[in-house]
């Protein structure tokens, strides 16, 4: 372990007064070290179990997928499949490797890893099982030659390949190698790697640090010159915006994701210091709990959706934030604007004269990412925006799993959670289906709504190969969810990092989650 992970581990409160303050890179060798610092643990690493923003950046380190998402506006481009072919009904996708891929331990990896990959995702059912569960059952995967896999779906499903970037596969004999019982290697998973990615595990802490080394001969190359090439990489959670800042000023940390925008205007005054601001994709949304409590009535959603001051999130956000005009993120294939609820209590009091309670009377839970200042400010409006009708709110911070774990279940969640749901595709299918029951208890379906009309639109819709049909179908889906009310629609916030002047190579990619970043492509500009 290197002077800057001891710093790390150590929680970081000492000044690194020897490093330069062109350069916050720790050395080895002669070779830099990436700190990157957030604020959400990685408590499970294993891909096929759980994945949000900064679990899905830690696996995007240590695994590789068939395709990937790049550029902006986004588009599939070939990584471990060279290329792919659709048949002309639509059921059967074939995919050809590449022929020099290997995984980090040195075994090959082939059309056989693929086809564990996918039958283990879709047979432990969590995580990202439910992109393509639907469509695909584990038996329809087979490796037809080494470099040749193919899937059979149910049933002809258009968004198949754009779920593909978030599918990573493992090793099948690392993973079976380290079985415990019938856990399907679940529990080896969490805090370990099986992958084939540009970086390997040195040291992992999820809740505090995660030290990963870079693999020099990476089969798929690295972007940089090779004398540019970092050392590795180090994740350190800091659950408060302010200690990042910090330590981006001291140079402990050298890029950071989740700054509040006061610190992010300060920063941008500084020299040595470079802060992104590209259009974001990733709703903010208050869910509200539909089955239990007093949100669990339609007319007291539509009060508190009346009653919220949707400016107040673009002051919070110093402009830099965009009102949603519909359940669909700006970058969804099929979206349309519609007429969204904006304050006005005079309405927002007829619908509270249709609930049991028309005076109020009582409290709602609203729920925050602890340390997520954001959040908190916006609870804080929610919180003055009730008050004339007679509702109180109490603003709970909790750790991130924490809030998802209470979410799973309708009778401990929240009345309002607050939730960034990234899009993670341009398909319609993945935000529609977000508000069909099968969501009900996923992070993005904390509201817990349940209708069947949308269930039986999202189905059809889903496998509708006529565009004009499906599209009709989209549209007929988002004016229903708004209808029903089941979160307060907010903004998409800009997509902001704050980083030192040095670092190279940083790419903006919508359909990131909230946080974050590739860390494969960031180098230090030589000087």
């Amino acid at each position: 372990m290197n002077r800057r992970e001891l710093l790390l581990g150590a929680g970081g409160l000492v000044a690194a007064a020897s490093l330069s303050p062109a350069y916050g890179f720790e050395r080895e060798g002669n070779r830099r070290i990436l700190v990157f610092s957030g604020n959400q643990p990685v408590p499970i690493l294993d891909p096929h179990q759980r994945y949000d923003w900064s679990t899905r950046m830690m696996q995007r380190c240590l695994y590789d997928s068939l395709v990937r998402y790049e550029g902006a506006p986004a588009r599939i481009i070939p990584w471990l499949a060279e290329s792919w072919e659709t048949s002309a009904d639509g059921l059967t996708w074939t995919f050809r490797l590449v022929g020099n891929a290997r995984f980090n331990n040195g075994d090959a990896l082939d059309a056989e890893a693929v086809r564990y990959s996918f039958q283990r995702g879709l047979r432990l059912n969590k995580g990202i099982s439910w992109m393509l569960s639907r469509h695909l059952k584990p038996e329809n995967v087979v490796a037809v030659d080494a470099r040749t896999v193919r899937f059979t779906l149910e049933r002809a499903y258009p968004d198949f390949i754009s779920f593909l970037p978030l599918w990573f596969v493992v090793n099948p004999k690392q993973v079976m190698a380290n079985v415990d019982g019938d856990d399907d290697g679940q529990k080896w998973l969490t805090t370990n790697a099986a992958g084939s990615g540009p970086f390997t595990i040195r040291r992992w802490d999820g809740q505090t640090v995660m030290s990963l080394a870079a693999v020099p001969d990476y089969w798929k190359g690295w972007p940089m010159p090779d004398a540019d090439r970092p050392a590795g990489v180090i994740y350190r959670v800091m659950r408060e915006s302010a200690p990042r800042k910090a330590a981006l000023q001291r140079g402990e940390v050298d890029i950071a994701a989740g700054l509040t925008p006061d610190d992010l205007e300060q920063l941008e005054r500084m020299p040595n210091m470079v802060v992104t601001n590209d259009t974001g994709a990733a709703p903010f949304a208050i869910m509200m709990n539909t089955q239990r409590g007093p949100t669990a009535d339609i007319n007291l959603r539509k009060a508190i959706a009346y009653a919220f001051d949707y400016e107040a999130l673009i002051a919070i956000h110093k402009g830099d934030a965009k009102l949603l005009d519909g359940p669909f993120p700006f970058v969804t294939e099929g979206r349309i604007a519609l007429d969204m609820p904006r304050q006005d209590l005079d309405r927002a009091k007829q619908y509270m004269a249709r609930t049991a309670t028309p005076q109020g009377g009582f409290e709602l839970e609203y729920l925050q990412v602890a340390g997520h200042e954001v959040q908190r400010q916006i609870g804080l409006v929610l919180l003055n925006c009730l008050q004339p009708l007679g509702i109180r709110v109490n603003i709970v911070g909790q750790p991130w799993p924490t809030l998802i774990g209470r979410g799973a279940n309708p009778e401990t969640a929240a009345s309002m959670t607050a939730v960034y749901v990234t899009p993670v595709t341009t398909s319609p299918d993945t935000v529609a289906s977000q508000y069909a029951s099968s969501a009900a208890g996923q992070f993005w379906g904390i509201h817990h709504l349940r209708d069947a009309e949308i269930d039986r639109m999202v189905a059809e819709a889903a496998v509708e190969l006529d565009t004009a049909k499906r599209m009709a179908l989209y549209a007929t889906i988002q004016r229903r969810v708004v209808d029903l009310q089941p979160v307060i629609f907010g903004m998409a916030a800009n997509q902001r990092w704050a980083m030192r002047s040095y670092v190279r190579g940083f790419q903006h990619q919508a359909l990131n989650l909230t946080g974050e970043v590739d860390l494969f492509p960031l180098f230090a500009a030589r000087g």
